[in-house]
């Protein structure tokens, strides 16, 4: 009765100094957006793409990483049960049956005995404790429950990064398919304008040197179409291993990115960050864990006392195994001591001093890092999401001065170099148009993934799981 009560004693000792650098505020925080909020559980929906929803849901219940997460959340709930088990006492039943012959005594002279058989019959109940006296095993649970929230919040940083992937390979598609159409309407125009040129040669207002030019160019565009395709297909592919299918199986819409609405969103305040990441979150479980194995590695260098109970019936027959003169027990306890083990524990506590140093410093980065991912999604998001409003009036201007040097070039006021020159810069903005707007999308699903969107503290990010997963 009294060994609970004295369990655990030296816990609680001295832990390290964290040290945090924490700032009041986000450099790039965006001020007075009235419709911005902290990322939403289902922040994906805010793009408005019924497929990039409908992916996003398939991923987190059929992705293989987030299973393979599970899983290991299942390993260390069990450790946690294993690493209890010394705390409560150990009780075993024995039963044993046994026929005994006896050899002769007294080497056959006056006074032996002869051989004897006889039965012997057993039934015992053995308990015993290890009074936890120091608290090397509680502190041995304790690290064991902080790695098991550990496993748990790795499997919200595998979710969140799977669904941020997904949304990244969307995006990837959706621009190979922009710049596809961007080549093929390029293409059409190289060819219009070829046909124009043909018919100038035939008529002998065009050279042979104008028209080789405009050939080259549209074989050019031409070959710059399959590339793309290439990409098209292969993030098909990776979208279909995001989401457990078989690429032949397997096929995506797309769409365009000038399609894809990027929700607002405000970074919060940069301390609750530490509660929004669960990478974050990961880490301090982390540490926590490997204070305790260091309260645990230093009570191994105090006595372990074991308390040790044994009751049953003994009987040499069966019939009176269950009579008054059958029962027996016995009481005992035990002090063990190390007195010299060659510096084992020495190392081990050295050694969990190491890990519990490596740890903390696991989470000071992992602090640092995520003001820093906010930092530079923030600045992304801000400054590619200038530059497509200014790209986007790049492309008109250049769209305006191709059209316009397709009608003088028709009326024969300018020449095929001027032309050629308009087309490839429209040809050039439209690209960069296309690049600029994935790069924000990007920038957008980063800054969701920097705030730890769609995981609440307590709560999970994959709210759709398969059957038989808890």
């Amino acid at each position: 009765m009294l060994a609970p009560g004295l369990s655990g004693c030296i816990l609680g000792s001295e832990r390290p100094d964290l040290n945090l650098d924490v700032p009041a505020t986000y450099r790039e925080a965006s001020r007075g957006a009235p419709d911005a909020a902290l990322p939403a559980a289902d922040w994906w929906r805010g793009f408005r793409s019924s497929e990039l929803t409908m992916l996003m849901e398939a991923a987190q219940i059929y992705n293989l990483d987030i299973a393979v997460a599970v899983a290991q959340i299942v390993q260390a709930d069990a450790q946690v049960g294993i690493s209890g088990a010394p705390l409560l006492p150990s009780l075993t039943g024995t039963a044993t049956a046994e026929r005994i012959r006896d050899a002769a005594s007294g080497g056959g002279g006056l006074g032996s005995v002869g051989p004897t058989t006889f039965s012997q019959y057993n039934l015992g109940l053995t308990a015993s404790y290890m009074v936890d006296f120091w608290g090397k095993n509680r502190a041995t649970l304790y690290a064991a429950e902080e790695s098991a929230s550990v496993a748990r919040y790795n499997r919200e940083v595998v979710t969140l990064t799977t669904i941020v992937t997904v949304a990244n390979t969307y995006f990837q598609v959706l621009a190979a398919q922009d710049e596809l159409r961007v080549a093929r309407r390029n293409l059409a125009d190289a060819e219009r304008i070829l046909t124009l040129i043909k018919q100038q040669f035939a008529g002998g207002t065009a050279s042979q040197l104008e028209l080789s030019q405009q050939e080259a160019l549209v074989e050019t565009v031409r070959a710059s179409i399959p590339p793309l395709q290439v990409t098209v297909e292969q993030n098909i592919a990776a979208l279909a291993l995001l989401v457990a299918r078989a690429p032949a199986n397997f096929n995506v819409t797309g769409g365009t990115t000038s399609a894809i609405v990027v929700p607002r969103v405000t970074p919060g305040m940069p301390s609750e960050l530490l509660y929004q990441r669960p990478d974050v979150r990961q880490a301090e479980a982390q540490l926590a864990a490997s204070n305790f194995s260091v309260e645990a590695a230093r009570a191994a260098f105090f006595p372990q006392i074991q308390l040790t109970a044994q009751t049953g019936v003994q009987s040499a027959a069966l019939a009176s195994l269950f009579g008054p003169g059958a029962w027996f027990y016995t009481l005992s306890s035990g002090l063990t001591q190390p007195l010299f083990d060659g510096f084992q524990l020495e190392s081990q506590l050295k050694q969990a001093k190491g890990v519990q140093l490596q740890n903390l410093q696991a989470y000071r980065k992992a602090v640092l890092s995520a003001f820093s991912d906010v930092e530079k999604a923030l600045v992304a998001l801000a400054k590619f999401t200038l530059q497509e409003r200014l790209q986007a009036a790049a492309v008109a201007a250049s769209q305006k001065a191709f059209d316009v040097s397709e009608t003088q070039f028709r009326g024969g006021t300018v020449n095929l170099l001027t032309v050629l020159q308009t087309e490839q810069t429209l040809f050039t903005a439209e690209n960069t148009l296309v690049l600029v707007r994935l790069s924000k999308l990007l920038a957008a699903s980063s800054l969701f993934q920097a705030l730890g969107g769609g995981w609440t503290p307590g709560g999970t990010l994959a709210s759709l799981q398969p059957p038989g997963q808890n």
